[in-house]
């Protein structure tokens, strides 16, 4: 992702969320669809497990972002860990859905939003806090998504970042690129 400098915490949220979605994403176009339902032991959950619980938490969450608390009351987190989309296609449909309510609920919001109070299980947080919190959480599963990407593709594994021992071939257009900028 390149960066871009910006002052409005909204946009640089925004970009953010941009990013994690993406990233995941990548990881998940590598894989078969066996690999994308597989869980790598009983304890562990699959990438559309993960899916199905970020897209309940993003529905909760974001749906009435500003106006209502943000666990609604007919969420059952319980069974997002359970029985994972039936296809591949249904996965990318509640990924996408889930996503387009983060975004809705977010880009119509300016800076001066950030103070307002909102509620997730009865407790007060800014819209801030509530962003922040969110952010962290999708960049934890997104990272796991990732993980397991990159465990179930081995050596077939196309990196999504910097490949490993090319940091100084990707550290040279870095430092050309930032001293064209100033």
């Amino acid at each position: 992702m390149p960066h871009r400098f910006s002052t409005s915490y909204i946009e640089d949220s925004l970009s953010l969320f941009r990013y994690y979605k993406k990233l995941a994403e990548e990881a998940m176009e590598q894989l078969s669809d066996e690999e994308v339902f597989r869980a790598l032991d009983e304890e562990m959950n699959s990438i559309a497990i993960i899916v199905k619980h970020m897209a309940g938490n993003m529905r909760s969450r974001w749906t009435d972002f500003l106006s209502s608390d943000g666990e609604k009351p007919d969420r059952n987190r319980d069974r997002e860990f359970a029985a994972a989309p039936g296809t591949r296609q249904e996965l990318r449909d509640m990924w996408n859905s889930a996503w387009d309510k983060v975004f809705r609920a977010l880009e119509p919001l300016s800076d001066r939003d950030l103070e307002r109070k909102v509620f997730i299980r009865a407790e007060p947080h800014s819209v801030m806090q509530a962003i922040n919190r969110q952010v962290a959480h999708y960049a934890y599963h997104c990272g796991q998504i990732v993980f397991l990407a990159k465990h179930f593709k081995g050596s077939a594994w196309k990196s999504l970042s910097i490949p490993r021992r090319r940091s100084a071939e990707f550290n040279g257009k870095v430092l050309a690129g930032e001293a064209s900028q100033r």
